[in-house]
């Protein structure tokens, strides 16, 4: 039996006490407030179903439930197919400190408020908007692209886009090189050379920053609600419009505890597939 190393533990203790006091313990709460009820606009604790099974038998939970996983995997998969060229340049084709400076300019967005960034695509994508100014020069359009599912996977971008870059770029400046020029010496094509060299040396980073870019957008509320107009609503909205309707908070805490679950089953296998190393043969 090892010893309790207390010189150890002292500096351990921090993280516990944070992670304690700004995570499971709100975590607790939400949990045990989905089971409370609402009786003449006041919240009752007690230990009873009703939410779970109002809020589970409404259509509109799953719906809204199935939007949000669409929009969300839309989003990672979006982000990861558009960053990876950018990437690959930046770890293959650039200096490192052209690289460096490339991260900086990509981390200096999270600077500004994303929700200026977010308002900011208003005069772009608006009817009278930049866009819809181009496409008339063409004899095209105007398009709706404000209060519709376009407007919402382009703020979700806006928001995760940059990061994506980051994790990729690093992860794939981390590969070995040789293994890329062994590759081409070898007559591999350059889609040959990702798919059998660069995807499965950077499969940790480049799973871990699709991760990264699903939580972000499937817990995220500006886009949807700003750009995607709340039509159809996505799981932050409906919490948002639950507790509205009479403090509903308990059936709003069972919509947060669902997100909850399926963010961490998608986490966990997520990470499990990014960590598990290949068969040798």
């Amino acid at each position: 039996m090892r010893r309790l190393n207390l010189y150890a533990l002292t500096f351990r203790l921090p993280i516990i006490v944070w992670q304690a006091l700004f995570f499971i313990g709100p975590l607790i709460f939400v949990v045990a407030m989905s089971f409370f009820v609402v009786k003449n606009f006041r919240m009752v604790e007690t230990f009873e179903f009703e939410s779970w099974a109002k809020m589970i038998s409404r259509d509109f939970v799953w719906s809204a439930y199935r939007y949000t996983l669409l929009m969300a995997g839309s989003a990672a998969v979006m982000a990861s197919l558009i960053a990876f060229p950018a990437a690959w340049f930046l770890a293959f084709r650039c200096s490192a400190r052209a690289r460096q400076l490339a991260i900086l300019l990509l981390i200096i967005p999270f600077f500004t408020s994303y929700l200026v960034r977010t308002f900011s695509w208003y005069t772009i994508l608006a009817e009278a908007g930049v866009l819809n100014g181009g496409f008339a020069l063409l004899g095209l359009g105007p398009f709706k692209m404000l209060n519709t599912p376009f407007g919402t996977l382009v703020g979700y971008l806006t928001f995760v886009l940059p990061l994506v870059l980051i994790l990729q770029t690093v992860t794939m400046a981390n590969i070995d090189n040789r293994l890329i020029q062994a590759a081409r010496n070898l007559g591999c094509s350059p889609a040959r050379t990702i798919r059998s060299v660069v995807l499965p040396a950077g499969k940790t980073g480049f799973v871990i920053a699709a991760l990264f870019a699903f939580i972000l957008s499937f817990g995220d509320f500006v886009a949807p609600f700003y750009l995607g107009g709340s039509n159809p609503p996505t799981m932050p909205i409906l919490i948002i419009d639950t507790t509205k309707a009479g403090q509903q908070w308990p059936r709003a805490a069972v919509v947060a505890v669902m997100m909850m679950l399926t963010l961490f089953a998608i986490a966990f296998s997520a990470i499990m597939y990014a960590y598990r190393k290949r068969a040798s043969r």
